[in-house]
């Protein structure tokens, strides 16, 4: 596959995925100017429901834009999900807080997050089997990692502005006011994704691995294994995603200490996810989802209480480094062998679907549960039992799905004949 063609696929995925996270990055800044309130912990409820909602649509996302993918191909749901957030990015930026516009604020707010939601609904799916269905045998994975290293290119990007940010303007005006360029400078490069993305042409579609396996499980077992395993790499990304406002609201962390995390993370999840697309094409994907998602579950609660009990910075962005490198491997191998197991023809549409849907039920919910958990229990430990559970369960699921053989087999047999 032509580089051109790669670069035009991950750079409007990795644009959609700064203009939709960066949202949770300054959520509490956002809480702020949209949902005052005596109690910042309140605030930060609020807003984070906010960010949840732009979940809701996502189903909805994916099925319309990725049938529209299925039918016309994978370029014309690709373009129509970027165009999409922009949009909702510039009303983001541009949108007067509370204090101006009163009650509409808010409705409006979580009006331009639907928006946003269908968009990243229909990215996922069309931009996910554009890159597998552009790849050659043994090399799936290593394709498909380019979605994961665009995501963590997004959450580096957006650390690196806030931090960048708060350098230039000092923590007062990016309260105020500093928080809204990430979204307006997201709608601005809109432009340049299209234009890339409007040169993309339909690659060879290469043969479906059920027609060379002797494994062959049924679509419904694939479909609940590939949600399970979802769901588990959502709860465990938003946590991620959350650690930006996890640190300056449970571990009372300062605001540039809290925004280099995302640093971090981002740099950290690209490599993993690069690793874990090279591991998939050499090992098989099933191995790369089990290990590290076993890891991850029992590393969340020791790990958080190391932090809890008087950590420093340092441990705690060791902490998120760590997770970021297990997920952002597990999360890439997950994606190839749930598709490789989708029929070739709707894999556009079921693979959106599987993927909005967990997202919406779990990525959705995510921040919410981590607030509502440490409100509830008084315990800053609390997500790790929720980051525990879902990747136990997403190892499970990863155990229930054989591996894809031809495409594990013709990467071992590639690599051996080099």
């Amino acid at each position: 596959m032509p580089p051109g063609q790669v670069l035009a696929a991950v750079v409007g995925n990795t644009l959609e995925v700064f203009d939709f996270i960066a949202y949770g990055t300054f959520a509490v800044m956002i809480g702020r100017a949209f949902f005052p309130a005596h109690d910042p912990g309140l605030s930060l409820l609020l807003s984070v429901s906010t960010f949840g909602v732009g979940f809701v649509t996502r189903p909805l996302g994916a099925l319309l834009i990725g049938a529209l993918a299925d039918r016309r191909g994978n370029r014309a749901g690709m373009l129509a999900s970027l165009a999409l957030m922009g949009a909702g990015s510039l009303i983001i930026g541009l949108l007067p807080g509370y204090d101006t516009l009163g009650k509409a604020a808010p409705i409006l707010l979580v009006a331009a997050r639907l928006i946003q939601g269908i968009a990243w609904g229909g990215e996922a799916g069309p931009a996910t089997v554009f890159l597998l269905d552009a790849a050659g045998a043994g090399r799936q994975g290593r394709l498909v990692a380019w979605q994961g290293v665009s995501q963590a290119a997004a959450v580096l990007l957006c650390g690196l502005l806030g931090v960048l940010l708060d350098l230039l303007l000092g923590p007062g005006a990016l309260s105020d006011w500093g928080w809204r360029v990430p979204f307006l400078l997201g709608t601005a490069v809109v432009p340049v994704g299209l234009w890339l993305r409007s040169g993309l042409h339909a690659p060879k579609q290469t043969a479906s691995p059920e027609a060379g396996s002797a494994l062959h499980p049924s679509l419904s077992r694939v479909l609940f294994c590939g949600f399970v395993m979802m769901a588990g790499g959502t709860v465990s990304q938003y946590f991620l995603n959350f650690s930006t406002s996890y640190a300056l609201t449970a571990l009372h962390l300062p605001i540039r200490n809290a925004l280099s995390v995302a640093v971090v993370i981002g740099i950290c999840a690209a490599v993993a996810a690069w690793g874990g697309g090279v591991l998939s094409d050499r090992i098989g994907s099933r191995r790369v989802v089990i290990w590290p998602r076993l890891a991850l579950a029992l590393l969340a609660v020791p790990g958080l209480w190391l932090v809890s009990s008087g950590g420093s910075t340092a441990m705690f962005i060791a902490l998120c480094a760590v997770i970021a490198v297990l997920q952002g491997a597990a999360f890439v191998a997950s994606i190839v062998l749930m598709v490789q197991h989708l029929p070739q023809a709707l894999r556009a549409t079921r693979f959106g679907m599987i993927y909005a849907v967990a997202i919406a039920a779990f990525g959705g919910t995510a921040q919410i549960a981590f607030v509502w958990l440490i409100h509830s229990t008084g315990s800053v430990i609390a997500p790790g039992w929720y980051l525990l559970l879902v990747n136990l369960l997403a190892a499970a699921a990863a155990m229930a799905l054989p591996e894809a053989r031809t495409a594990a087999g013709a990467g071992r047999r590639a690599i051996a004949a080099s």
